[in-house]
């Protein structure tokens, strides 16, 4: 096979403290069963791979895969696709914005003061949860409804559910259940005090196919839904920075800002840790 992959830290802190992504280059020829196969033996959150774009507005095309299937768009694969794009020699089309193709559409990339930000992309589904989500919620994170401050739809691609709790602290005390028959993709989000580093801190938990919930370091794609919530819901209309993946040891920074139309930008640090060629 010969190809070229990159392992990349992408939201990180340092070296080895964001989520890293597999990345494989001119990925042509690859079908998907493919794709999958490799991505379960990076067994990795998410493995990227590298194409042509069909569109001609595009730099690159890329296709993101999980362990069980494929997604149209997620964050952090967006991120570090980009940056193996770019290290690799990549030359976008137009000064100081990259444009990604992929499921979802065209993504707009730009640099972004040492870091790489994208666009976040119009949710697929949003709104309040029905009476009948709350309470499942509310059993598979082990809490008492009343701490739930609001919850939503904030759909993006994957199928995220947001859970706003009172406090950073309170989020970091969830222990949800860990196993649930049904598909779930969680994202939690709570302050912190005025005057810390981080804003907000964020968790998401996902399935796996054997039904249990998985915490995921670093979530750019639900990020991205978090940060139009925030924005809609008047909580955030400036700049900010949101802190994930801090119980599982990591330190993952998400730099969001809007930009004059109101739209925000999801950015963070992108770092090579690993280039290598895959044998045959």
């Amino acid at each position: 096979m010969g190809k070229r992959f990159d392992l990349v830290d992408v939201f990180h802190d340092g070296p080895f403290t964001g989520n890293p992504l597999a990345v494989v280059a001119a990925a042509e020829g690859l079908d998907t069963e493919t794709m999958l196969r490799m991505t379960r033996w990076f067994n990795l959150s998410e493995t990227a791979f590298l194409l042509p774009p069909e569109d001609g507005l595009a730099d690159y095309r890329v296709r993101i895969f999980t362990l069980e299937r494929e997604l149209p768009f997620a964050g952090h694969p967006t991120l570090g696709a980009c940056h193996a794009w770019l290290s690799a020699g990549g030359v976008p089309r137009r000064r100081g914005e990259i444009v990604q193709e992929c499921g979802a559409g065209l993504i707009s990339i730009r640099p972004d003061e040492g870091r790489l930000a994208f666009a976040a992309p119009p949710l697929l589904r949003g709104g309040a949860v029905d009476a009948e989500t709350m309470a499942m919620l509310a059993a598979v994170l082990r809490l008492d409804p009343a701490e739930i401050v609001e919850a939503r739809w904030a759909d993006n691609g994957p199928g995220w559910i947001g859970v706003m709790l009172r406090s950073a602290e309170a989020v970091l005390a969830v222990e949800p259940a860990r196993h649930q028959a049904e598909t779930l993709d969680i994202g939690l989000l709570g302050p912190h005090p005025a005057g810390a580093q981080a804003a907000w801190e964020v968790r998401t938990f996902f399935s796996d196919a054997h039904g249990n919930l998985v915490e995921d370091p670093v979530t750019g794609s639900f990020n991205a839904a978090v940060a139009q919530w925030l924005r809609e819901t008047k909580r955030a209309d400036g700049p900010y920075i949101a802190a994930q993946g801090t119980r599982l040891g990591r330190r993952g920074r998400v730099f969001v800002a809007y930009d004059g139309s109101g739209a925000a930008w999801v950015g963070g640090r992108t770092q090579t840790m690993v280039t290598g060629r895959l044998g045959s």
